[in-house]
Order: C-alpha cells, then structure tokens, then sequence
C-alpha cells in the first residue's frame, strides 16, 4: 500500500513567489497606442487648457476639456457596470498673493475611483495634469496644446482606467487629471488635502508629466528609457526619526524612494525591454510636479517621465526662430512611447492593488551580532513575508528572502552593518506590498 504523501500549502505558496503573473501581461497588451493618439489630438484641439481659460466654450479651454475628461470616465464606468465613482473635486484660488494667477477662479480636478473589493479605503493614485500654459503662464488666450505636456500624461491616466476597469483588485485606484500645476501645484494640492481630510490611507502616488518625447534637446533619441523621480525621506518627517537616521541609516529609504524601487522592480521583471531610472531627488533641478502636495503630507508620491527633455517643446508660444521651431504640438509625440509609460503605470497599479498592506512595527536587531534579525507585525491578507537586503551603495534591493508566514526571523550569517534591510508583505498571488524599511530597534 503506497504511502499519502502530504506536502505543506506553504511550499506551494514558495514556488509561485517565482511566477509572473498572466494577468500583468494581459494588461500590457491591452493598452493602445492609437486611444491614446486619439485622446492627446482631443485635448490638443481645445487650442488652450490654461487653468485661467474659458470655461464656457465647449470646445476651448479648460472647461471643455474636463468635461470631456470626465464623459471619457463616465464612459469607461458604464462599460465596466459602474465601477467608477466619477466627481469633480474642486478649489477656489485668488489673485491675491499668487503672482501667477491672473484672476479668482476654480481649479477643478476630474477624479474617477476603482473602488477595491477588499481594502476600499487604500488607494493607489494616477496622475495626469489636464491644463497647459504659454511662453507666458499669465497668458490664457494664446494656443497652448499642451500635446506633450501634459496632453500625454493625461491620456495615458484615460487609457490605464480603460484597461485596468476591466478586472477587479482588493484596493481602490484612483484615476484623476489634476488641474493648476503650470501655477503652483494648486490641483495636486486640493487633492492631497482632500485625502488627508477623507482619512484615505495611500499607497502611492504615481503621478505622470510628460510621457511623450522621445529625442532630447540635446539630440539623443531614445524610446526606452524613463525617469523615476523620488525623494529620499518624508518632508513631514520629525526631529527625532532625523535624528535616528545618523546611527541606524535610512537616508535614501523613506517610502517614495520604496514606491520607486517597486516601479523598477516590476518594470524590470515584466517590461525587460525598457530602461527605468532612478532619480535620487524629488523632481528635476529647481522645479515641480503634481507628486510634491502629496509628499508633502507625508504620502508616498513619484514622478515618472520621459528620460530626454526637450525644453524648445515645453512652455513656448508656437513660432519658428532661427530655423528652430517652438511649441509643444502633438508632431513631436510618441505615441509608442506613451503606451509603454502608461502600461509602465498600469502594471505597478495592478500589482500594488493585488498586494497585501504593507508589514507593520517593522523592527530590527542584530548589533555586534553575526547575524541579522527582524520582527514585525503580521497584516491581513499576507500569506508570508520577504526580507530584502541590499549593499549600502546599491539603488536597488538586490538580494531576498522568502520566509513564510512568520513575524521574526534571523538572518543567520548576514551581518547588519554592512547592508540595507526591508520586509514586504506577500499576497496569496504573489503580488507583494512595497518595502519597508524597519522602524525600530531591538536588542
């Protein structure tokens, strides 16, 4: 008589750690560079989305343009069987005390949300800017078309609703086209404090500005490499967790700069083909995107976008000069290149949506000991936990453990100072929750 053999649900759940997942694949495939083509021609004939634009006119300006927007989710809703709440969230700004508001107006952000079946109240956020600016951003009745900035991002945050409205994920998404960037961050702003004031608990943000351009300034052409702009620590972080970085480290592994690593992750893994680069700093030299409201509160937010600018094509009147031409018209898009960002962003939704919430007290031991030690708090949903660990000067997390359904374990051999460490949660799929980097300390 043969012997019953019983092999333990937990192994089963270790060989899938090392399975992609169809339907990340699925969803790549499913994104269109011709809807997307289609939406940045439809934003682009509005002549000008200045956020001070008319607001009448149904077809120019800012007010036709988020009303289209917000047709295109309300279309999308009805296909999927009303699966996005689609409503406007909306700030009033003054001239008074903001040199680049030419006069009081609303700014008005167009939000669609994916409510999850299980976490409804965590939310991963895609961004996209609706208004564009002239040479002069006090201008809002010169042609502004905005094809590339942002016609782009906003088309690719259309398209993501499209595609990922057609599956089901225990967290909610939020689609949203954010208005006032070009003027202070004023829409990213409403939103965030809309968020903190509705106690939305939030992922991340990936907000996404300029998408499009493929040849630099500079000359180089390349359709494969994007930019990944995340700080290194919270700006709402207090005296004392400063203080504890200069022993126990943490300088560039505070919870954007996770977001970050987890993008390039899943990128790598699902999209080889493509070039995702880490920036080490909030956003480009001197300047601003729609994440920093939300960082700012303290919310894990990136930017992601083109890797070659190209600065003749951003924020100019349309005109030739010396046989070089200006203006950011829709002939100077890639609409490949634009489907690939925004399956960039669709892929990490869905996984980030299909992940556990992250681990929780995330503790760590080990001081002049051979061997590193971890504790942590189980979270709903986890089937088990990874520890990762990196070198010190690695941007990325480059070595990993899984390790069941457990809340400590030792590390046998592994010395803590010379590297990084961090746990992520582990759904029954596979999908994981981002990083993170331990807390506390225990002897």
């Amino acid at each position: 008589m043969k012997k019953l053999i019983i092999i333990p649900l937990l192994l089963f759940t270790y060989i899938s750690l090392g399975q992609t997942s169809q339907k990340i694949y699925d969803i790549i495939d499913s994104v269109s560079a011709k809807r997307i083509e289609k939406d940045i021609q439809t934003l682009v004939n509005f002549g000008t989305r200045n956020t001070f634009s008319d607001t009448i006119s149904n077809t120019r300006g800012i007010g036709a343009a988020r009303r289209w927007i917000t047709s295109e989710f309300e279309s999308i809703s009805k296909n999927c069987n009303n699966c996005l709440d689609v409503f406007y969230q909306k700030d009033f700004v003054t001239k008074e005390g903001n040199r680049r508001v030419p006069h009081d107006a609303w700014v008005v952000n167009v939000v669609a949300i994916q409510k999850g079946t299980k976490y409804p109240n965590r939310y991963i956020i895609m961004s996209g800017d609706i208004d564009s600016r002239a040479s002069d951003t006090m201008d809002f009745t010169t042609d502004a078309p905005g094809a590339n900035d942002n016609a782009s991002g906003m088309a690719g945050t259309i398209e993501a609703a499209r595609v990922l409205s057609n599956y089901q994920f225990e967290s909610s998404i939020v689609y949203v086209g954010l208005s006032g960037e070009e003027q202070g961050l004023f829409g990213g702003s409403g939103l965030a404090n809309y968020a903190k004031d509705n106690n939305w608990e939030i992922i991340g943000v990936l907000n996404n500005d300029m998408i499009g351009n493929i040849k630099g300034v500079d000359g180089v052409i390349d359709n494969r490499t994007f930019r990944i702009f995340s700080e290194p620590v919270p700006a709402n972080e207090t005296e004392r967790e400063r203080q504890l970085r200069r022993f126990y480290g943490g300088e560039v592994d505070g919870i954007s700069r996770q977001l970050a690593r987890y993008v390039h992750k899943t990128v790598k893994t699902y999209m080889p083909e493509m070039n995702p680069m880490m920036v080490y700093r909030l956003d480009r030299f001197g300047r601003g995107g729609h994440h920093r409201p939300f960082n700012d509160l303290g919310f894990a937010g990136i930017r992601i976008m083109e890797a070659h600018e190209n600065y003749n094509q951003q924020h100019q009147d349309i005109r030739e000069e010396n046989g070089i031409k200006y203006g950011d018209v829709i002939e100077h898009v890639n609409f490949e290149y634009a489907k690939k960002l925004t399956a960039v962003n669709a892929i990490n939704m869905a996984s980030l949506a299909s992940a556990p919430p992250t681990p929780k007290n995330v503790a760590i031991g080990g001081i002049v000991e051979p061997s590193a030690k971890f504790k942590w708090d189980k979270v709903d949903g986890a089937v088990g936990y990874k520890i990762y660990w990196r070198d010190t000067t690695s941007p990325t997390w480059d070595y990993s453990r899984y390790v069941g359904d457990v809340s400590e374990f030792t590390l046998e051999g592994i010395v803590i100072d010379n590297y990084f460490f961090g746990i992520a949660a582990v759904g029954k799929d596979g999908f994981e929750s981002p990083v993170v980097f331990p807390n506390k300390v225990f002897r």
